[in-house]
């Protein structure tokens, strides 16, 4: 789930029980930056914290002026010029700027469409909080968007698969664990959360819907099982398609799914063999590899977290 979800939860619970409360959000960023657009902390009536913005003095400074702000419920735009005034203290200068929306809860807060979005989230459906602030006179709104947790369909619950569902249920993936053997998608042998379904590979896999939020993972037992779900997906939608083996078992196939129509536009999107060039051995560094790899395609097509200013008008 979105690490958005727990800081606009708490700033929705001290809201509704008039404690005080700032919502701190990177809007924009130029350059590099401890954190991107959409990095949010939450800073409470007793001066703890909820998220973060990277650490170091900016967050400091943050909290300090955002506690001032929230006393006097007053929203602001802060500007930050990671130079030496920022860095030195950190031993790193990035060299770039931030700016970070600072939105005290008042009662004017919309609580009710954070309320919704929330829910939506937690449904796994797209949601997004509007940001609010007044600066230089005018007033700013940003739309500040709730990751959606990604489908992670693993076709195979033997050794490798159970790695890779552990891995992927700590880094926000809605994990469906598919295999044709009982034992191997039990339950039991994954941490909660983790949907285990039993039944033919490729018959369960064609079953499932399958969008472009979806990645498909293949570590079945053998040639035959990942030649039959990776026919079950290879012409759908998958925001990614892996498959685990050796060149030439992946090359076989391949050719084997060419000669029965399949495009090469189709083949081409397969990350065969599975994972990045890491030189993983054991059960688990293969499925740090795997991992390494849907991270980084997760993120190459992730959209803006915040967009905006959408609209400017006068305070």
């Amino acid at each position: 789930m979105s690490e958005l979800i727990p800081v606009l939860e708490t700033f929705v619970a001290d809201a509704e029980a008039g404690q005080p409360v700032a919502l701190c959000t990177v809007v924009q960023t130029t350059g590099p930056t401890p954190q991107v657009p959409g990095a949010s902390m939450l800073v409470r009536a007793d001066g703890s914290t909820c998220g973060t913005l990277g650490g170091g003095c900016v967050e400091a400074e943050v909290k300090t002026r955002a506690y001032q702000f929230m006393r006097q419920a007053k929203s602001t735009l802060l500007g930050f010029d990671l130079d030496q005034e920022y860095g030195w203290d950190d031993g790193l200068i990035c060299g770039g700027q931030m700016s970070i929306a600072v939105m005290p809860a008042t009662p004017q807060t919309d609580l009710a469409t954070l309320r919704a979005a929330i829910a939506s989230a937690r449904r796994g459906e797209a949601a997004h909080v509007p940001v609010i602030v007044e600066h230089e006179g005018r007033r700013l709104t940003y739309r500040l968007h709730l990751e959606v947790p990604p489908t992670l369909l693993v076709a195979g619950g033997g050794h490798v698969g159970q790695a890779v569902a552990r891995l992927a249920t700590e880094l926000d993936f809605h994990v469906v664990v598919i295999d044709d053997r009982a034992e191997f998608a039990a339950a039991q042998r994954f941490p909660a959360g983790v949907e285990c379904r039993v039944g033919d590979i490729g018959g369960t896999l064609r079953e499932c819907p399958i969008h472009a939020g979806c990645y498909v993972v293949i570590v079945t037992r053998g040639h035959r099982h990942d030649a039959q779900a990776l026919e079950a997906v290879i012409r759908r939608p998958a925001g990614y398609i892996g498959m685990i083996g050796s060149k030439r078992k992946s090359r076989l196939v391949l050719q084997g799914l060419a000669a029965a129509g399949v495009t090469p536009e189709q083949i081409e999107r397969v990350h065969t063999p599975i994972g990045l060039d890491i030189g993983a051995v054991t059960v688990n560094e293969i499925a740090v590899s795997i991992l390494g790899e849907l991270i980084q395609v997760r993120r190459a097509h992730t959209p803006k977290l915040v967009e905006g200013p959408l609209e400017a008008s006068a305070v």
